[in-house]
């Protein structure tokens, strides 16, 4: 009975945990790094096609972002999660694997201009589709039979509609553990979904620490700030851009947008437009508004109960095609963008921050985490100039973010998560947050809870009998400003190696076959071994 730690280990995104128990090789989360990556992640110590079953948190790509990689590289199984997640997870995979082909079309035409070796993408759209046909949909609180003496149950971690923590009770040789995992866990008080779920039991824990160093304001008035940016904005005549998460995030900003205009608290301004520009965040709304009850809080329930639409009003217009978000910047009247992605690292966004940081009337307002090394945070920390599409942009925009709204839980509520657990946990595990954060929340569980805690890094190997670690990761750092165009390459690189897994589990497969045709298989690695060494 063991885990191991892969992904998100000292580091904000990539989450990915191994079990092994009961015969099984489970994983929980399969996430594609994003931002700043600080540490090098050790390779899957297996091929994708040994693994028996993934366990999906929520939707957000630092979660799912590789599950095609694995269905690519031979995964086949199940991979459970909530309805919410399953349908979530049906557009976002599908947008990851379209951008990445379009981004190996455009690579591929300057490659072949200036006879540059083909870039591969990390997966295809094809591969997308096979990932999003292997999910198994769960209600909250199921008890799942996984396999022979593992069960599962997913808890709402009210992070993201369908978010979960999963709880994981193992018995094997007559010795029962119960692992749970935390999941992201989301903030309190937020439109549309519930707040975290209080766990109850545990012997191990798995938690994230992305707030795990600071506490958020008290109550904070998220209609109040929105107002008095959105007026000021455009009593000014520009626009206010949000840089939002295109699930989740975008949601809630439609949900207290229609509260601003239901009160008309904007003065001046008529029924002033809202524009969503991101296909994916349009399909994400949808799915929101599709009747989506079992996810949705008491307040939300009532305005459904009375009609009301929640995250619609008169002036929203949504935004799918590239016509459709040419003319958001071709109409000159004051309105809110809203578009993906929410650290400004890809997609739409940047379009609308080409066309208005220069603008001092206009107003880029960041809503959410901005990881290291992304272009949001370069904004937030003060940069005087940026580059977009081969230009140098000046940053004469305000740059202002509203305080207090955050999908993550801070310090103290997960403290108080971990509180309601009746009998104290064997050991706490902190992972899903910056370097130095993981230590200093690992160190304030300990000094607060009394529990046994640490913050593993990734290649890090725990005997969950003993409690006891029994392999030590080599930690090596990645050199700093590693580029884009390097991150990329880090991501082919993935999937060769996951290639290279699934090449020993065939040789596996071909055990006791034919001389004549093990032979010829020999002949073909060795080919192509010699043609890569030669390079």
């Amino acid at each position: 009975m063991k885990l191991t730690f892969l992904g998100a280990a000292h580091e904000v995104t990539g989450s990915c945990t191994l079990l092994e128990a009961c015969g099984k090789h489970v994983l929980i989360d399969c996430g594609m790094e994003q931002g700043e990556n600080i540490y090098e992640n050790c390779e899957l110590p297996i091929a994708p096609s040994e693994i028996d079953a993934i366990l999906l948190t929520h939707a957000h790509i630092d979660h799912s972002g590789k599950l095609p990689a694995m269905t690519a590289a031979g995964y086949d199984g199940a991979i459970h999660a909530t309805d919410a997640t399953a349908r979530l997870c049906d557009i976002m995979l599908r947008d990851s694997a379209h951008i990445q082909e379009f981004e190996a079309e455009w690579r591929n035409r300057k490659a072949k201009r200036a006879g540059a070796d083909t870039y591969v993408p990390l997966y295809t759209m094809a591969d997308a589709e096979k990932a999003i046909s292997l999910f198994v949909s769960h209600p909250y609180h199921e008890e799942i039979p996984l396999f022979d003496g593992m069960t599962v149950r997913f808890l709402d971690a009210g992070h993201l509609l369908g978010s979960s923590s999963i709880l994981i009770t193992v018995t094997e040789f007559g010795h029962t553990e119960k692992l749970l995992f935390s999941g992201d866990l989301g903030n309190v008080n937020r439109p549309l979904i519930r707040d975290p779920e209080l766990p109850t039991e545990a012997d191990y824990v798995v938690i994230e620490s992305t707030y795990g160093d600071r506490l958020h304001e008290e109550e904070p008035d998220y209609v109040g700030q929105l107002t008095e940016v959105i007026q000021e904005t455009f009593d000014r005549g520009g626009n206010v851009v949000i840089p939002s998460f295109a699930i989740g995030r975008t949601q809630e900003l439609l949900y207290l947008m229609r509260i601003i205009k239901e009160k008309h608290l904007v003065q001046g301004h008529g029924d002033f437009p809202v524009a969503v520009d991101s296909p994916l965040a349009v399909e994400a709304t949808s799915i929101y508004a599709g009747g989506m009850r079992e996810y949705y809080d008491r307040e939300t329930l009532a305005l459904l109960e009375q009609g009301i639409n929640p995250i619609s009003f008169p002036g929203l217009r949504l935004s799918v095609t590239s016509q459709d978000s040419r003319a958001i910047n071709n109409d000159m009247q004051p309105k809110v963008i809203l578009s993906a992605s929410g650290m400004c690292e890809a997609g739409r966004i940047r379009h609308h921050l080409k066309h208005n940081l220069w603008r001092s009337d206009s107003t880029i307002l960041f809503v959410g985490y901005q990881a290291e090394g992304t272009l949001g945070r370069k904004l937030l920390g003060g940069a005087e100039t940026v580059r977009l599409f081969g230009e140098d942009i000046t940053v004469n925009a305000n740059i202002l973010s509203v305080r207090g709204i955050s999908g993550h839980a801070d310090r103290d509520h997960m403290i108080a998560w971990l509180a309601a657990i009746e009998k104290k946990p064997k050991k706490v595990f902190v992972n899903h947050g910056h370097d130095g954060v993981c230590d200093t929340f690992a160190k304030h569980i300990s000094d607060t809870l009394f529990i046994k805690t640490e913050a593993p890094y990734s290649g890090d190997t725990y005997d969950l009998i003993t409690g006891l670690q029994v392999e030590k990761a080599t930690i090596v750092k990645v050199p700093p400003k590693v580029t884009s165009a390097r991150k990329r390459s880090n991501l082919v690189y993935d999937r060769l190696k996951l290639a290279g897994l699934r090449l020993l589990a065939v040789i596996e497969q071909n055990r006791g076959g034919a001389n004549k045709d093990l032979a010829k298989f020999t002949s073909q690695i060795e080919a192509l071994c010699d043609k890569y060494e030669n390079k």
